[in-house]
């Protein structure tokens, strides 16, 4: 079935006000952004000024968020944001993908100040402007109801920028906290060409950070950018249906994390009670490659697959309980057959069962190895006399 999706090409970065005008220019009706923007108890601080904008010969829109006379910069901390947004009476959808963004920043800007989020009172992305933004990224993405977000590597640019913490080397201390697992493009452009804001953005947005595969355009937008670089201050959004036209297969795509290392100095008893710990701490997989490193010594390679919510605590227990002193991190996809879980009632008790679907819509099955030792303990059984028991009070389940 195919899937709508969005693909993000920061080829000169990406901030605010380049993505609300990208939004426009692929589709985004200007009138119902600022309507809904016009929720905002903040409404009369500022006007959002949507135009054509033209870099290099590159035309797209540019729009500029303007606020009134007089209106300062506040510093908020987030429940104050949160307060904003809620009291806008925005969809449900709109609400949490905004609030997600400042979250992320305030993750950010705790890790980095060694305080907790409730602490964090924002600066420049605690602005009205900022707000408008990040409402209006919320408001364009719920309005191209979209099922997935692709982006390719990010451009965040080089030399220096002034920030709260001082002159610090492009990215910001923020920016680069927030995409420090996406893949990053450093140089291509004089100055800061990714903000705090639009990292925050993609980091909420995108599912995944790699070019999609068999993407047909519908619709391809320019956000212009207010910099002037060597390269167009400018970023493409490409709108379109994802499918799969060689196999029509419905496959289930996952992101994960490969983590790797290479062992050569740990006893092969280690290895069990290593693995155990580490599915315990959130891998979805673990397992062990026997390699030759250099000088010929005989080696292990350890894997393992984990999301980035559990990279931390799978990274910790891994130097903990290994001798490496390091580890290889790379984004991975899988494409898999659509799968559920089921609990089967069998003779000798309940059993799950994974199934999955075969691209020509039939079913295969397998018991899950746990509950069938688990049932083989109950009865005093063998594991291969219980597995058999099992899998003929399945089949028959499945006739």
């Amino acid at each position: 079935m195919a899937q709508r999706a969005l693909f993000y090409e920061c080829f000169a970065g990406i901030a605010g006000d380049m993505h609300l005008g990208a939004l426009v220019d692929v589709g985004v009706p200007a009138e119902h952004l600022v309507r809904e923007l016009n929720r905002l108890e903040l409404a009369d601080e500022f006007d959002l000024v949507i135009e054509p904008g033209k870099k290099m010969g590159i035309t797209g829109t540019r729009a500029t968020v303007r606020l009134a006379e007089g209106i300062d910069k506040p510093h908020r901390h987030l429940s104050t944001i949160k307060g904003i947004l809620q009291r806008a009476g925005y969809p449900p959808r709109v609400e949490e993908l905004a609030l997600a963004v400042f979250t992320t920043i305030a993750e950010a800007e705790a890790k980095i100040h060694g305080t907790t989020v409730e602490a964090i009172h924002f600066h420049e992305v605690g602005a009205t402007d900022s707000i408008v933004d990040v409402a209006g990224a919320a408001i364009g993405i719920d309005y191209l109801d979209i099922d997935v977000a692709y982006c390719s590597p990010v451009e965040v640019g080089a030399g220096m920028v002034r920030c709260e913490h001082g002159l610090m080397p492009v990215p910001a201390p923020a920016t680069a906290e927030i995409l420090k697992h996406a893949p990053l493009r450093y140089g291509g452009v004089d100055g800061e060409a990714t903000t705090p804001t639009g990292a925050a953005i993609l980091s909420a947005v995108v599912d995944r950070f790699e070019a999609p595969r068999d993407l047909t355009a519908s619709a391809i937008g320019y956000g212009i950018g207010q910099k002037d670089f060597a390269v167009p201050n400018a970023m493409r959004l490409t709108l379109g249906e994802l499918g799969d036209p060689e196999t029509g297969l419905d496959l289930e795509t996952e992101t994960n994390l490969e983590v790797e290392c290479n062992i050569d100095d740990m006893t092969p008893e280690a290895f069990g009670p290593l693995t155990e710990k580490l599915f315990a701490k959130g891998a979805k997989d673990v397992f062990l490659t026997p390699i030759v490193m250099k000088k010929s010594r005989p080696g292990t390679k350890l894997s393992l697959l984990v999301d980035e919510t559990g990279l931390d605590a799978v990274l910790e227990e891994l130097f903990a309980g290994s001798t490496t002193i390091g580890a290889r991190l790379r984004h991975v996809t899988k494409r898999m057959l659509p799968r559920e879980e089921r609990t089967v009632s069998t003779s000798l008790g309940e059993v799950r069962i994974k199934v999955v679907t075969l691209p020509d819509g039939s079913q295969r099955w397998k018991p899950e190895h746990d509950d069938v030792v688990a049932l083989a303990e109950r009865h005093g059984s063998d594991y291969l006399t219980t597995r058999a028991a099992v899998s003929r009070d399945v089949e028959s389940a499945f006739k």
